[in-house]
């Protein structure tokens, strides 16, 4: 799903706006040129190096939920100096950009992250449904049925 605002016409004639590259568009009939959300982040980080999500979210307005979407996909890094980082997907450790460290990217490699990653998650949904058993309770039942 792209959650990506794109310009698709120019906003200043009208006309159809081409994609030139790094998030940049011109105008096919003006020649005026105009910047996706990607674009538009991608020129704020470089003129403000170091800015937090929440800090292009107020410059700019592009919501940190796109800022992060960019993030995973890749487009983006958060910088090697950063307090935050993101996490991977599958052990949690911090990394600056996509969805998984490089350790659980290369074990995976033949195998789908995705396949992993929805193990992961129904083990984290089933956890306390008899998958431990409660101080006290070695192997008891744990509901009894009276006669």
């Amino acid at each position: 799903m792209n959650v990506y605002h794109k310009p698709e016409e120019c906003s200043k004639c009208g006309g159809k706006m081409i994609f030139k590259g790094v998030g940049e568009y011109h105008c096919e009939r003006c020649g005026s040129v105009e910047y996706d959300d990607y674009g538009k982040v991608r020129m704020y980080i470089e003129e403000h190096k170091g800015a937090t999500a929440a800090q292009i979210e107020d410059a700019i307005g592009i919501k940190q939920k796109v800022i992060r979407q960019m993030l995973k996909e890749e487009r983006l890094e958060v910088s090697k100096d950063s307090k935050a980082f993101m996490q991977c997907e599958i052990c949690g450790v911090s990394i600056r950009s996509g969805r998984y460290c490089e350790k659980c990217a290369a074990t995976h490699k033949g195998k789908p992250l995705q396949d992993e990653m929805q193990r992961n998650e129904r083990l984290r949904r089933i956890e306390g449904f008899g998958m431990s058993n409660p101080k006290g309770e070695a192997g008891e039942k744990r509901f009894k049925r009276e006669h």
